[in-house]
């Protein structure tokens, strides 16, 4: 049993997909296949070079989780990739269904699990909002009743009458976001959503979740890797990782439990897979990064980094930029450095020192940025990643008295020094 408190309980719960049992592809080729594996012969439609998958492996999603939600709680499930937690949120929204364990609901769900979720492309805004109203139980005079309020809020009413496969992936979320917050529903769940809408419409966003939670006691589960609107929102965080909770309660505590997971406790990262700013181009790759075992400077010092990464394109004046970000997510350190012309297929290894002695004791993350200046003085991003690892400056004695940044930005020291580390061309 639940209790009326209890909005969500999800107990025991596990997901197992069987890896490459459906192809994907054509009736032909799956004959095919079927054929080859009667006669105990290889694919023939596997591509040269693939591992075969088609020997029932299998990948668990999620691994023997159970926790509660209670009425009103903004719940931030945050994790890398691979780490369950769209996985999760399909399993409460009844998109698919768990393996083993049990899901309770307390009432109706409104789910924007992606872009779009839920909109028939062919229809006009006006006509997806009553299919989504309908979908949630709603009558068509509730419906009636907040139409106004949906197309306001959403700011596309030049365009609620146009089919929505003519929106832009911005619109779709407006539109989206304006439903799901509106209509009738008790638990509001989000994935990942709002990174696609203008920062204008996200803070606009963030707000009226916060007021819908507080002023009708709707619970929400929202999925980010943007630790910025973590805190804006939730009250409470919860940590996956492969597939298992490895925390569950206050926000700051989760969010420096999230971060610690990613780098303090290794001395080697491998960035091959490591989720990309959308704004980055892909033609440069950093492979690794190397850096102190504890990741801890314990007095004022350099903190060395050695980063190894490969273009795919020949490249003039290449530049990085490493930034310092405080636990609050401020940019409290700057620092632009002059790599120089690159050739591709070369894979470069970059040492950094990174001086510390303008850092009052705390702990830190470094974001990196490769990108250059083209004839516009626009930067084009090459490769981006924020978050990447974290150290922490323990001198008491050094800068205490610096405890709040106040948005204040300064240049940092850093030297480098970048050279081939071997040919990869031919």
């Amino acid at each position: 049993m639940v209790s009326d408190e209890i909005m969500l309980k999800v107990e025991n719960v596990s997901k197992i997909y069987r890896l490459g049992e459906i192809g994907g592809t054509t009736l032909r080729d799956e004959l095919q296949r079927l054929k080859a594996k009667l006669r105990h012969k290889e694919d023939p439609t596997k591509k040269i070079g693939a591992k075969n998958y088609n020997k029932g492996e299998k990948f668990k999603a999620l691994d023997n989780i159970s926790f509660e939600v209670k009425k009103g709680e903004r719940i931030g499930i945050i994790g890398h990739n691979g780490a369950g937690k769209s996985t999760l949120l399909k399993l409460i929204s009844r998109v698919t269904g768990p393996t083993s364990g049990n899901i309770y609901l307390n009432g109706r769900v409104a789910s924007m699990l992606e872009v779009g979720t839920g909109f028939h492309p062919e229809l006009t805004g006006r006509e997806n909002v009553y299919m989504n109203g309908a979908i949630l139980g709603m009558t068509k005079k509730e419906i009636d009743a907040k139409m106004e309020d949906i197309i306001e809020f959403s700011e596309v009413r030049q365009f609620i009458d146009t089919p929505v496969k003519r929106y832009s992936s911005g619109m779709y979320v407006k539109l989206a976001f304006s439903v799901a917050a509106h209509l009738d529903s008790e638990i509001m769940i989000m994935d990942e959503v709002l990174a696609v809408g203008d920062v204008a419409f996200q803070e606009k966003c963030i707000r009226k979740m916060r007021d819908i939670s507080m002023q009708d006691e709707r619970t929400i589960l929202y999925v980010s890797h943007n630790m910025s609107t973590i805190r804006q929102l939730c009250n409470k965080v919860l940590v996956l990782k492969n597939g298992k909770i490895e925390f569950f309660g206050d926000v700051e505590s989760g969010i420096k439990y999230y971060y610690s997971g990613v780098s303090t406790e290794l001395s080697s990262i491998d960035l091959t897979n490591y989720k990309r700013s959308s704004l980055a181009s892909g033609d440069i790759k950093t492979e690794y990064i190397d850096f102190s075992a504890n990741a801890s400077v314990t007095k004022p010092d350099n903190f060395k980094i050695k980063l190894i990464w490969k273009s795919k394109i020949d490249i003039d004046n290449l530049m990085a930029r490493v930034t310092l970000i405080s636990f609050s997510d401020e940019p409290v350190a700057s620092s632009i450095i002059k790599i120089g012309s690159i050739k591709s297929l070369i894979r470069y290894e970059t040492k950094v020192n990174i001086d510390t002695q303008i850092l009052a004791p705390s702990e830190y993350w470094v974001n990196l940025v490769l990108f250059k200046f083209d004839s516009n003085g626009s930067e084009v991003i090459f490769d981006e990643i924020n978050y990447m690892l974290s150290f922490s400056l323990n001198d008491p004695d050094h800068l205490a008295w610096r405890t709040d940044w106040f948005g204040y930005v300064t240049k940092l020291n850093i030297k480098q020094e970048t050279q081939p580390e071997c040919d990869l061309g031919d």
